[in-house]
């Protein structure tokens, strides 16, 4: 096989690139240019930067890596095809919460994203360039050559990037979008963004002060962290169908607007959690209550909690022995009554981390009796199924939680000598096809609403506090009502951000 010169073949992945993995980049720019010159100019320097910084890593990467530049190009490839099937399915965008999302979402959450589709666009867009690359024979030339390639390509960056500074503010507007859709840096990047970030939160958990309880009465406060839970499908806050016909029954159920912190997982439950949004890695409140001498749980079906110190800690709970409905998140709530009577303290915060609402199979996240509406959405492709189909399914998946909350309730309702109370708040919303995107994680300044507005819903027993009727309420006022619920004695404790009647 005759060798190629290498910078043909750096030339040509740079141009496969650029096509096959960047038309929604080049989307985006159209719709946010001015339909004159300037706008043509901006666009066509995109076009001819993005070629020549392409050129440019491509040819170092092969010239000074040989084999394994080789290799680095494939992986390069097959990371882009894999990029953008979630770019082109589910309209995300790469940037560092993105990327936390990839490297937190646990196996099962991630196979139920692939289907033919995907692998057709990795077998396609990523193996195909990868075997050419690979077996193709390259004429390295010589070191004056390499030398004079690279400068070419590097004095052709430059030189477009400053004939284009009049547009650098135009470029840094629209660099928190562009930018994750830039393959293969925005991944690239934006993962050695949330791996820095990680270790700046997590070099040292910062304790809040010491606390003790003030009394000894029994008291049980239940925490439902909701997942891709939007409260404009809750039939209790005037959703036209009756997503909640158990709650809407209870007595004692208080509902709130709220909105999330963030638009992903992580962020979500740590800021249900913590005690004010200080971006810092701050003792969260089940170890706080630990630590001072409550009882904390944990249940969870989810991923993306933050760091727990003590042993009642029970993931894939529905996995467990003598379950009967496994895989769904009802089993959480399995056993309630039994463990706080035994838990052998008077003060008890259990978590229940749910996965009910989170896509894309929501047909898959509730036994097939709680599929009151259908047809339903079974495609992990959501944009081709109807409107209808998807609407039916995230549907389902809120009568299922309302089933859920309804059962926790009625196991505290047993609990004759506890106060006890359950919240639910869900980590962050859900888009459903609005304005052509699917589930979340847009980045929080430029979400829609549908991805932040969230339910807070409350239930106390008779013999325990009322709940204030408050205008709207925040994830931060989480910590601080279960907090005030259990009687926990903390210089942090901020009474304003309680939900709940303070004692006379």
């Amino acid at each position: 096989m005759k060798k190629i010169k290498i910078q043909y073949v750096a030339l040509l992945f740079s141009v496969l690139n650029l096509t096959l993995f960047h038309i929604p980049f080049f989307r985006v720019v159209t719709e946010n240019v001015e339909a004159d010159f300037n706008g043509v100019a901006i666009t066509a320097s995109l076009v001819l930067i993005m070629l020549a910084a392409n050129y440019f890593a491509f040819y170092l990467l092969l010239y000074l890596g040989r084999i394994v530049g080789k290799i680095l190009t494939s992986v390069i490839f097959i990371g882009n095809a894999i990029s953008i099937y979630f770019i082109n399915t589910y309209e995300v965008m790469l940037d560092d919460t993105m990327m936390g999302n990839v490297f937190n979402t646990n196996t099962t959450e991630a196979t139920s994203y692939y289907s033919t589709a995907a692998i057709l666009y990795v077998i396609f867009m990523g193996v195909l360039p990868a075997v050419c690359i690979c077996l193709a024979k390259i004429d390295y030339g010589s070191v004056k050559r390499f030398f004079a390639n690279i400068g070419v390509a590097l004095g052709i960056i430059l030189v477009l990037a400053f004939s284009n500074a009049p547009n650098w503010t135009w470029i840094d507007k629209q660099a928190p979008v562009i930018g994750s859709l830039l393959l293969p840096w925005s991944y690239i990047v934006n993962s050695i963004r949330y791996h820095n970030q990680l270790a700046e939160r997590n070099r040292e958990e910062i304790l809040l002060p010491d606390a003790t309880f003030s009394n000894v009465e029994k008291a049980v406060a239940v925490l439902v962290i909701g997942e891709s839970a939007r409260r404009d499908h809750f039939s209790l806050y005037g959703y036209e169908r009756d997503t909640n016909p158990l709650l809407e029954k209870t007595e004692g159920v208080h509902h709130f607007n709220a909105n999330s912190s963030a638009t992903y997982t992580t962020a979500g439950v740590q800021a249900i959690l913590e005690h004010a949004p200080t971006g810092k890695l701050y003792e969260v409140i089940p170890n706080y209550i630990h630590r001072c001498g409550g009882e904390a749980v944990w249940r969870s079906t989810n991923w993306g909690e933050p760091p727990l110190h003590f042993n009642n800690v029970q993931f894939d709970y529905s996995n467990r022995e003598g379950c009967t409905v496994c895989g769904y998140d009802e089993e959480l709530a399995l056993g309630l009554k039994e463990e706080i009577e035994s838990s052998g303290k008077s003060k008890v915060l259990i978590v229940l981390h749910t996965s009910t609402s989170h896509g894309p199979s929501y047909n898959l996240k509730y036994p097939s009796n709680f599929e009151i509406y259908s047809p339903v959405c079974t495609n992990v492709e959501l944009s081709k199924c109807t409107h209808d189909e998807l609407i039916n399914a995230y549907d389902n998946t809120i009568v299922y939680t309302d089933y859920i909350l309804s059962k926790v309730i009625e196991e505290l309702k047993k609990l004759d000598s506890w106060k006890s109370c359950m919240l639910f708040v869900s980590d962050h919303g859900e888009s459903l096809g609005e304005k052509n995107l699917y589930m979340h994680g847009v980045p929080l300044s430029i979400a829609p609403k549908e991805q932040y507005e969230i339910p807070f819903i409350v239930w106390s027993s008779e013999n325990s506090r009322s709940v204030r009727n408050l205008p709207e309420a925040t994830q931060h006022h989480v910590f601080h009502s279960v907090a005030d619920f259990l009687d926990l004695d903390t210089p942090v404790l901020d009474h304003s951000m309680s939900i709940f009647e303070q004692k006379h």
